[in-house]
């Protein structure tokens, strides 16, 4: 009978119908039958990826994860085997806990698979491991010896704003922040500034493609396999297609330079050719290049959005930047140069103001997803059987009025000088949390410490449409721009 209904039938109409029967099934499984079943979510996140990956591609999974979280409660399902997890619990058994992270992470292996990270290590003990290697650069005892670079790129950064300010232009901070963040990390990293800052232009139009790359990671990291094979091919790596190639060519050439002379400079080039030198059976050339690329492909998108969401939001609460700028002058610092860190540092209302920034615009906008061990794991009373991914979203986590009061949503930068603000620590995460917290925490903290107080101290800013807001994509990272000032060079007496 079923030869007889397929008689006149082509091979591929059967090949299609048999596709389609293959995939309804799985979808009919994910959804009604999966041990995530009973957790509420979107249509298609009940049987794919493609929910997650479409707002991703939309720019707003922040705030559409958000918004399910307060309609739906403390477990959304955002994929067919993943949940976002806002219970109060939430941190300290996901994030804190040493479980596997998700398949996700692989995909920052850049440019390939060849140059493993500590980001791109899904295995804690493993990641632990090439933590260790890398760790003593990143150290704040390690990073404080870079400050006088760091004060040359915020010089360069001062007098570039006073030269647009002398002509009346107005300023795009997306692109001078992204500049300055670029060369610091150049010059920290390898003694090597990219020269953004000098020739005030996108040098190989580095910062322009790294939208591009990072939505095209971003995306690439929910299909590795497939990103493995194409883009994340060592073949391809060396036809030079990916984007930011500028950036990994600069980055190739400055690590063959230093090798050829490794004593020129005491930077994290340094630290990591001696771990090569004294440990080559656990750190190998690709690991090196591999940490180089991701401390200058993550340091400087974090930097330039941290630094834009701190100017936006003080443009918007005036009352907050004029004691902020009253803080930074009573601390009388030389006013030719840009403030010291160990200034910066010590000034409570400039810090509260940065963790708000930091809370209310975390520059990473994806959930930190990681894998139930084989043991499962119960949050909240509700267990979850091993495999399924949990992912915590710092966007959600830090706009919860649960967390941080009916005012969860405003900048109030007061909220950490408060005897609330002690409790609010624990659920504070703009750096991640646990065994895979940012390794580049204390090089950020002092690049927008140091920045931020000196631009409020030196200039008077202004946005050439008060009304108008910025604009951002939230792919893996949320940088902003679109929102052009005006500044102008403070009069001092």
């Amino acid at each position: 009978m079923f030869s007889g209904l397929m008689e006149g039938v082509s091979y591929p109409t059967i090949a299609g119908i048999l596709l389609f029967a293959s995939i309804l099934v799985v979808a009919i499984r994910r959804r009604y039958f999966s041990s995530i079943s009973d957790i509420p979510g979107p249509f298609l996140a009940s049987f794919s990826v493609l929910w997650e990956v479409w707002s991703i591609i939309g720019g707003r999974i922040e705030f559409k994860t958000i918004a399910l979280h307060e309609k739906l409660g403390y477990f959304v399902r955002i994929s067919h085997n993943e949940v976002s997890v806002s219970h109060p619990e939430g941190i300290r058994k996901i994030l804190l806990n040493p479980i596997r992270k998700a398949d996700w992470y692989k995909v920052m292996a850049l440019p390939d698979h060849r140059f493993q990270t500590p980001m791109s290590e899904v295995d804690p003990k493993i990641r632990v491991e090439r933590a260790r290697n890398v760790a003593a650069a990143y150290s704040l005892s390690h990073i404080i010896k870079f400050e006088p670079y760091v004060d040359g790129a915020i010089s360069l950064l001062s007098k570039r704003l006073g030269e647009l300010a002398a002509g009346g232009k107005p300023v795009e901070f997306d692109k001078w922040f992204n500049y300055m963040a670029f060369d610091v990390i150049g010059e920290v990293t390898f003694s090597n500034a990219f020269g953004f800052l000098e020739s005030g232009k996108d040098l190989g139009g580095s910062i322009a493609n790294s939208r591009v790359l990072t939505l095209y990671v971003t995306i690439a990291g929910f299909f590795y396999s497939l990103h493995k094979h194409t883009l994340g091919n060592p073949i391809v790596n060396k036809l030079n297609l990916m984007p930011q190639q500028h950036i990994f060519d600069t980055t190739k050439r400055a690590i063959q330079i230093r090798q050829k002379n490794p004593d020129v400079r005491n930077d994290m080039l340094s630290v990591w050719l001696q771990q090569l030198k004294e440990y080559p059976d656990r750190f190998k050339e690709n690991d090196m290049y591999g940490v180089v690329n991701a401390t200058v492909g993550a340091g400087a998108d974090t930097v330039s959005a941290s630094l834009q969401a701190f100017f936006y939001y003080m443009l918007r609460s005036p009352a907050s930047f004029q004691r902020c700028r009253e803080e930074i002058d009573e601390a009388q610092t030389e006013k030719d140069r840009p403030v010291p860190y160990n200034v910066a540092r010590q000034l409570p209302y400039l810090q509260a103001c940065l963790k708000e920034t930091w809370r209310l615009h975390t520059p990473v906008a994806l959930g930190l997803a990681r894998v139930v061990p084989k043991e499962g794991l119960t949050i909240g009373g509700r267990f979850f059987e091993p495999g399924t991914k949990l992912s915590i979203h710092q966007w959600v986590i830090h706009r919860s009025k649960e967390f941080f009061g009916e005012d969860a949503s405003e900048f109030n930068p007061s909220r950490w000088l408060e005897p609330r603000g002690q409790a609010m620590e624990q659920y504070y995460i703009p750096f991640g949390a646990g065994y895979n917290s940012c390794p580049g925490r204390n090089l950020a903290m002092l690049e927008v410490s140091k920045a931020a107080s000196t631009l409020v101290r030196d200039f008077d800013i202004r946005q050439v449409d008060p009304k108008q807001s910025w604009t951002y994509e939230c792919h893996f990272t949320a940088v902003p721009y679109g929102w052009p000032c005006y500044v102008t060079r403070r009069e001092t007496s």
